[in-house]
């Protein structure tokens, strides 16, 4: 190893603090760093190559090392590296809210710049309350999510967030925000305490949590709804058929906002621009990120419908929010060039063509002991790993720990595939490879998850 790389893993282990990390599982060994990418692939700094079966974080959707989306970012930076949006547009982000709009359903028409996915959750919680003020609904402030869901890391966003050890180091969080039951039909059984539904039963039993949940805070309380039309966390939960469009009445008939947190969903993770496309159903608001620029500069947004921009259009009233940085030129830049490859590429398409085999590769998988379910959507896949696949047993904290961080993450790497090993549910391993993957990176994601699970089965 030269020098130059000694440094790099002595500066990583001594003066970067890393995102959702245990140090100490670093002690005794260098810190894994990755210094480049081709396509589907990245490579370690000693060379190694990894298959990138999580897209970077369901980010790099047209895979590493595009060069035109780096000439972009330097054309744009040569030209204005920066400009705020505060009382200015810039040509950038201006054509890329009018493209963004034209690709969105019905009539979300307004695009609100972050710099990623959290904050966009953060400025439509914050819309959400201050649309309802002046409307003459001063009371409906509060929010409702599913259990297990992820939507972010900001206070506001954190308090929608259900996952409980997540929250907890931070509380008191932002009051107001309401927990219902997700989508895992899997689990439905004991999560409703209802035997055998079938996946519409269970769907519109969940919607209807929905519709309790607001009836029991009052509907004159209730500003929103925030749900992904895949949830991340937990594993992959696909909506069952007909969730989104109760879900759509419910908020309807009691003047409540649906957003839809497309943070991961949306920019052809599941074959469509915005997975509310997928599943045939049009919130009021969308938030998104990290796709939008397959990561190669960093943005996000909130895309409203032009209804909720109405009281803003007169007067002096102004949405007091906003990020310095928000619809940077760069990042916007690169989004568009980014767009560009969807459209050229047919990227949607590749994905939608592609989506049964890739599900077929992991369906393989199921002879396996471990395995108790494969659910996903698109290039958005999880895998939950159970005791006893006929019981659905799950694994206890120790044995999860011992599972997931003891052995699986760690085996999965070293066997040259990059992806989740997750238990902010039940344990799950997820997928989501750029969208340029096919079925040689199916088949090798498959074989090596075959190869990986059946060691942890001996070990267990």
């Amino acid at each position: 190893m030269t020098q130059p790389e000694n440094d790099v893993l002595k500066a990583a282990q001594d003066n970067l603090w890393l995102h959702f990390t245990r140090h100490s599982a670093y002690q005794q060994s260098e810190i894994p760093t990755i210094v480049r990418g081709e396509g589907s692939y990245v490579y370690d700094i000693h060379g190694k190559r990894y298959l990138d079966g999580l897209a970077g974080l369901f980010v790099v959707q047209v895979g590493h090392g595009r060069q035109e989306l780096a000439d972009a970012a330097a054309k744009q930076a040569q030209e204005l590296a920066f400009f705020p949006l505060w009382s200015y547009a810039h040509p950038k982000a201006a054509e890329l809210a009018q493209r963004l709009a034209a690709y969105t359903p019905g009539e979300l028409n307004r695009v609100f710049f972050t710099t990623g996915g959290g904050e966009a959750v953060e400025s439509a919680w914050k819309l959400a309350k201050q649309y309802y003020k002046l409307v003459g609904k001063p009371l409906k402030h509060k929010v409702i999510s599913r259990q297990i869901a992820y939507h972010g890391t900001p206070q506001g966003a954190l308090s929608i967030t259900g996952i409980p050890a997540f929250k907890e180091m931070f509380e008191p969080l932002v009051p107001g925000s309401i927990r219902v039951p997700n989508t895992n039909h899997y689990r439905a059984d004991e999560i409703s305490g209802i035997k055998g539904m079938t996946p519409e039963e269970y769907g519109f039993w969940a919607a209807e949590r929905v519709a309790r949940a607001i009836e029991m805070e009052g509907p004159d309380t209730v500003a929103a709804v925030f749900a992904e039309p895949v949830q991340n966390a937990g594993g992959c939960f696909p909506p069952p058929p007909g969730y989104f469009q109760r879900l759509r009445e419910i908020c309807d008939e009691y003047d409540v906002l649906l957003v839809s947190d497309e943070v991961i969903c949306a920019f052809g993770r599941l074959g469509t621009m915005f997975g509310g496309q997928k599943f045939d159903y049009v919130p009021d608001i969308i938030t998104c990120a990290k796709g939008l620029t397959s990561g190669y500069s960093p943005i996000g947004a909130m895309i409203a419908h032009e209804r909720l921009f109405e009281p803003f259009k007169s007067g002096d009233t102004m949405f007091a929010h906003g990020y310095t940085f928000g619809g940077h030129p760069v990042s916007a830049a690169v989004a568009l060039a980014n767009l560009d490859i969807f459209e050229r590429e047919d990227l949607l398409g590749h994905v939608t063509t592609n989506e049964p085999l890739f599900k077929a590769a992991l369906d393989g998988l199921s002879d396996l002991p471990i395995v108790g379910d494969v659910r996903g959507s698109g290039y958005f896949w999880g895998i939950e790993l159970v005791k006893d696949k006929a019981t659905k047993e799950t694994f206890n904290a120790e044995e999860s720990e011992r599972l997931l961080r003891g052995f699986l993450s760690k085996a999965l790497f070293e066997a040259g595939l990059y992806c989740r090993a997750d238990d902010r549910g039940d344990p799950v391993i997820q997928l989501a490879p750029p969208l340029i993957a096919g079925p040689e990176e199916f088949d090798e994601i498959a074989s090596t998850l075959r190869a990986v699970l059946t060691e942890a089965w001996a070990r267990l």
